[in-house]
């Protein structure tokens, strides 16, 4: 795999060229159209096939990866075209495998709500361990808040996706409640009405694991928060279902501020299996336009979170979007647009920007005029900033890298995990 940046003058065809490989295929594989205009500074993600099948007549996917000694699964990875998709037609060329070996296996999550499309979703469950439907929050009394949920499992079904039940201290009107959080973890006997009910669900839907992600919580209430999830743990290990705790993105203990005080990592760590570290949103809604997840500021996360947990235990969380804010920034009254990366690049291509490369945040960047005169900064993701992330768990013994969300495309992130990774 080469990740490509264009230069102007540049073409899908004259990129195709330089490298060896299939314009067409090139631009099935980034979610490009041959059409297409790139854009001076965006990425190309070059793959080069070692071993191709041109599908004959009455062929089928699974008749062929036998023939190869390999899986279907395998087959949608190496072909992202396919998009999860069985049919192929006569004449298709597939790639079998891909020069280059992967670099160790390596578990992939993804969160997904309930309204994913579902073409994207099929598109993407080929590449991931662990489907995460979010999520199951709290009602009033404590119990569940019920989520449609029975067509994502059956989907993941198809491509024998793991499903992972998600719990949050989400409300009925969509947000976090550090109320509904104090009202469970000061109610021992709620507390284990709320597990059991945990349990009852898992068993029902299907799910192989649960992830809990209390977000805001009181700093008073860090260690009860701490033996909900022993809790949850002692009620689902001896059914084999594993349970993550989602963590706020601290670089110290002591660190202050709502989102950071009521999250242990050392008290976490030890109640929970595994603990997916939340390394984004340094640039958010309502801040000063940068870069979503610097590449050192998730490192010095990682940093004071290998001090408290062990790193076979951290999965490292990766954002699949960016931010378009409206300049000059004003704090207090500014606010940021959330947008897909490949959104960026059709904003830059639209307002024929040039997309720069922070070399100390390790992230895309650009600015562009909107038809209104007003001037707007972007920050997201491409295959270089990915890549660099994703080489982070092999770096530091990490468990694996999860995503919020899959609810946006992003064609290229696939290609540079498949590029990497035997997925587990």
């Amino acid at each position: 795999m080469v990740i490509h940046v264009v230069q102007a003058g540049e073409s899908l065809y004259s990129i195709a060229k330089e490298y060896g490989v299939d314009p067409a295929l090139l631009a099935a594989e980034n979610g490009f159209s041959l059409q297409q205009a790139l854009v001076v500074g965006q990425t190309v993600v070059v793959q080069f096939p070692d071993v191709v099948h041109r599908v004959r007549s009455g062929e089928s996917l699974s008749a062929i990866a036998r023939q190869y000694g390999t899986d279907v699964t395998t087959l949608y990875r190496n072909n992202r075209w396919l998009m999860g998709r069985s049919t192929i037609r006569e004449g298709d060329l597939l790639v079998i495998s891909y020069f280059g070996a992967p670099r160790g296996r390596f578990a992939v999550s993804g969160y997904a709500y309930a309204t994913i499309e579902r073409g994207l979703l099929r598109s993407v469950l080929p590449y991931l361990s662990n489907l995460i439907p979010f999520t199951y929050g709290l009602t009033q009394s404590g119990g569940l808040l019920p989520l449609a949920d029975e067509e994502l499992l059956a989907i993941a079904a198809d491509y024998e996706t793991r499903p992972v039940m998600h719990l949050s201290t989400i409300t009925e009107e969509g947000t976090f409640s550090n109320g509904r959080a104090s009202m469970v973890l000061n109610d021992p006997a709620l507390q284990q009405r709320l597990a059991a009910e945990v349990l009852e669900t898992i068993q029902r839907k299907g799910y192989t694991g649960l992830d809990v992600d209390f977000e805001f919580i009181f700093p008073e209430e860090r260690e009860r928060y701490a033996e909900f999830v022993a809790l949850l743990r002692r009620t689902l290990a001896p059914h084999g279902y594993p349970v993550t705790v989602a963590l706020a993105p601290k670089t110290a203990a002591d660190q202050r501020g709502l989102l950071y005080e009521g999250h242990d990592y050392a008290l976490l760590g030890a109640a929970a299996d595994y603990v997916f570290l939340m390394t984004y949103e340094w640039g958010y809604t309502y801040g000063p336009p940068m870069a979503v997840a610097p590449l050192p500021n998730v490192r010095q996360v990682l940093a004071y979170a290998l001090t408290e947990i062990p790193a076979e235990k951290i999965i490292l969380g990766v954002p699949n979007y960016g931010y378009d804010w409206p300049l000059p920034f004003v704090q207090g009254s500014s606010r940021a647009q959330s947008i897909s990366n490949e959104t960026a690049v059709e904003l830059a291509r639209r307002y024929g920007a040039q997309i720069l490369f922070d070399e100390t945040g390790r992230a895309p960047w650009f600015r562009y005029v909107d038809e209104m005169g007003l001037e707007h900064e972007v920050w997201f993701e491409d295959a270089r900033s990915i890549k660099e992330k994703l080489l982070l768990p092999p770096e530091y013994g990490l468990h694996g890298a999860g995503y919020w969300n899959l609810d946006r495309p992003f064609a290229q992130n696939w290609l540079v995990v498949n590029a990497l990774y035997q997925i587990l």
